[in-house]
């Protein structure tokens, strides 16, 4: 459990997941509002381009694995949990969005970038779905997508 809760690799995670999570915010505002997307498009397509930034930065700074020559199969298991987590984010955005909006109706901001009133509720909810999301990120990260487990050499032999 310790080695899970390692202080450096949760801190380091943190640090790039909160940047992944600002360009998935500013991306997902900025399709929301100036492109307009459904809301649970914009919150698929930013989770899309924030996935090439966490990726990268995942590699390279949160886990110590910039040298380890196996990106190939890390970008695989990196894109399984992606998939899963983007299933994660969109689930716990939309569904938590329905809720607060029944009750306690839409509330709106004006977003300096944009300067168009923006729906707080939509916002503060894809937090909650980027904040669920993260937490199987790490998890997953952690013990699967950054480690030697097997598992890509045993889908290679089923795929060849």
């Amino acid at each position: 459990m310790s080695k899970l809760l390692n202080k450096k690799d949760l801190i380091a995670y943190f640090l790039v997941a909160g940047t992944g999570a600002a360009v998935q915010l500013i991306a997902g505002s900025i399709l929301r509002n100036s492109f307009r997307f459904s809301y649970s498009e914009a919150v698929s397509l930013a989770y899309l381009i924030s996935f090439i930034v966490g990726f990268t930065l995942t590699k390279m700074f949160a886990f110590d694995a910039r040298n380890t020559n196996q990106t190939r199969r890390e970008m695989l298991k990196f894109m399984m949990v992606a998939t899963a987590s983007w299933g994660i984010t969109v689930f716990f955005s939309v569904t938590s969005l329905k809720y607060v909006e029944s009750t306690l109706g839409k509330h709106s901001i004006i977003l300096p970038f944009t300067n168009k009133p923006s729906n707080l509720n939509e916002l503060g909810c894809q937090i909650v779905g980027m904040g669920v999301s993260f937490v199987f990120n790490y998890v997953l990260h952690k013990t699967f997508t950054f480690k030697s487990t097997g598992f890509y050499d045993r889908l290679k032999k089923i795929v060849s």
